[in-house]
């Protein structure tokens, strides 16, 4: 792959697009606040904070306090930067298994996501 192609396809100081690259979409730098939960047999094995570092259509690469095991199933809730007809607050929820970790991030391949609407944090906020 050029150089020229690489530098296009720049985001964040890290080169993606390049032969080893395996993402079918693109990447976005989201820098949000990020609620996990690690289930099994849908009972919760662990729960942690962090921050989004970026996010796709297809995955979420976020902050951890520690390496969560690849394969395991994740509730991930991101407060959304965007509203809903410019008041309502929003939370994307989302669903998936943790394809790679290390000691302060993980990725999340997402399986299912929806968008909730946070109420009584938006009735709260104006007041």
């Amino acid at each position: 792959m050029s150089r020229m192609k690489l530098e296009k396809n720049k985001i964040g100081g890290q080169f993606f697009g390049g032969p080893s690259d395996r993402r079918e979409s693109s990447r976005f730098p989201v820098k949000e606040e990020v609620r996990y939960r690690v289930l099994q047999s849908k009972t919760v094995q662990m729960t942690g904070a962090g921050k989004t570092l970026d996010m796709s259509s297809g995955g979420i690469l976020f902050t951890t306090n520690e390496p969560l095991q690849p394969g395991r199933l994740v509730e991930i809730s991101v407060n959304w930067p965007a509203r809903l007809d410019g008041t309502c607050l929003l939370q994307l929820v989302a669903t998936g298994r943790v394809v790679r970790s290390d000691a302060g991030a993980a990725a999340v391949r997402i399986e299912r996501y929806e968008f909730k609407t946070r109420a009584s944090q938006a009735l709260a906020a104006s007041a």
